[in-house]
């Protein structure tokens, strides 16, 4: 089981049982206009989120919008206005928030390689924690960054260890998220030293095996890119066809070792179980913020079947989590008829009841 306590973080943490991801919104797409801000989620998103029985929702920022000129000690005030809204709307409908910053991949880039990157993220998290200090701690988190990627994990952790305090100094209440490096996952986390701050969650991303819960995402790996209907669960056997087909030879190396590997529930709950050592031996609780299947080429039975076998053992293990995504490339919801309504094969591997509006 993940570790237990009585501090604040763990009564935070108790309110991010089970949450969803609002991606391609704030972050990650092309167009921050008003007028798509302002109608690609609203509130009735929120409502649907909330009547599915989520508790909580990640809600990812890309951070440049929100400069003035680019400045980070400057925040627009024209897009703080918008983003205050839309933190007001989610946290009256009874969830919490946390916001996640989530930069584009150059951003993240060069926060690995100098000094300037560094001290302007340090900078814009001064000016974005002090915007949002005067709203509910209990309602509203801090993701210090998005799946940081760098060569150098200690570089990473002298960064977070700098912004940890940074932030607090101008929020003291509120809840700060840390991850690890290498892209948020699991290995980043355990190589990862908690910090000396007891208000602090440690969030990892699972989208382990790869192989399956990427196949045919193009902006992936490259012997993703062609995987079409790769099974879950599998047995060496279960490939054999795939294998044969594949004309890409990390492509059949990879699938034959996905094979070999037999990833089930069994192997899904061991993975997890290692992230409640950890948890368990550092004393500070953990989070699920990133789990998903790219739904593109994956048949929805099996795709269902990975994600219950992870919110299972998730919940096995005391782990709160949040799904990525609510509308996009690994929704939850489709819209039909211009209403969103939740993936009913979804909804129940979550363990979620849809609820009539």
């Amino acid at each position: 089981m993940a570790a237990s306590g009585q501090g604040v973080a763990f009564k935070r943490a108790e309110h991010l049982r089970r949450g969803i991801n609002l991606s391609m919104w704030y972050a990650q797409a092309r167009d921050y206009s008003a007028e798509r801000l302002a109608t690609y989620t609203t509130l009735e998103d929120f409502k649907l989120v909330r009547s599915l029985g989520f508790d909580h929702v990640r809600l990812s920022i890309n951070p440049e919008p929100l400069m003035l000129n680019g400045a980070p000690e400057t925040l627009d005030p024209a897009a703080m206005a918008r983003l205050d809204k839309t933190v007001a709307e989610i946290t009256g409908t009874g969830l919490v928030v946390v916001l996640d910053i989530h930069p584009e991949m150059p951003y993240v880039e060069a926060l690995g390689q100098g000094k300037e990157p560094a001290a302007r993220f340090l900078t814009f998290w001064t000016s974005f924690a002090t915007h949002f200090a005067k709203t509910d701690p209990a309602k509203v988190y801090f993701e210090v960054l998005n799946e940081p990627h760098m060569e150098d994990s200690y570089r990473w952790a002298g960064i977070q260890s700098k912004a940890i305090p940074v932030i607090r100094a101008a929020a003291p209440k509120h809840t700060i998220i840390a991850t690890g490096n290498h892209w948020g996952g699991v290995d980043g986390l355990l190589e990862l030293e908690p910090v000396r701050d007891d208000n602090v969650i440690y969030s990892f991303h699972d989208y382990d095996p790869m192989t399956f819960t990427h196949q045919g995402a193009s902006w992936s790996t490259e012997y993703l890119k062609g995987l079409r209907g790769v099974p879950y669960p599998v047995k060496p056997g279960d490939v054999a066809q795939l294998v044969a087909a594949a004309s890409d030879e990390r492509a059949k190396a990879e699938l034959t070792k996905y094979g070999d590997q037999r990833w089930d529930a069994e192997r899904v709950d061991k993975e997890i179980a290692t992230v409640a050592a950890w948890s368990s031996a550092h004393g500070v609780p953990v989070w699920c913020g990133e789990f998903g299947v790219y739904k593109a080429y994956a048949d929805p039975a099996a795709r269902a079947a990975w994600l219950r076998d992870m919110r299972v053992a998730l919940e096995a293990h005391g782990i709160g989590w949040s799904m990525w995504d609510y509308q996009g490339s690994f929704a939850l919801v489709t819209r039909e008829n211009g209403r969103p309504e939740g993936d009913a094969r979804v909804v129940e591997a979550l363990g979620l009841k849809e609820a009539k509006r």
